[in-house]
């Protein structure tokens, strides 16, 4: 299924490697936190691993390990500005329940 990028996540994150002036996409993981199990890891990476997946999407690369690609595969990272409020949002198939605070889910 692999990773995908709604438009304006694509533009967003198209914009900070421009200002940032270096990196080679986007490293999308999971991490073991929170209240329900895990949650998303989303930093820019200047590298790819060996062990890593790469997709591309819009021209966008996206960086997920081998681990937590079982975790993320299927889903769609939007980006969206609600009221004050801006950030990615991540649409994700294989969520079957998440934290009230939203900050973490489990599969």
């Amino acid at each position: 299924m692999g990773i995908t990028l709604t438009e304006t996540a694509a533009d967003r994150v198209t914009k900070f490697l421009a200002n940032r002036g270096t990196g080679a996409g986007l490293r999308l993981a999971v991490k073991t936190t929170g209240c329900s199990g895990m949650a998303y890891v989303l930093e820019f990476a200047d590298g790819i691993d060996t062990d890593d997946n790469v997709f591309e999407d819009r021209g966008v690369k996206i960086i997920v390990d081998a681990k937590s690609l079982v975790y993320l595969d299927g889903t769609e990272l939007d980006y969206a500005k609600e009221g004050l409020n801006e950030g990615f949002k991540f649409n994700n198939p294989n969520v079957k329940d998440s934290c009230g605070c939203g900050e973490s889910f489990n599969v």
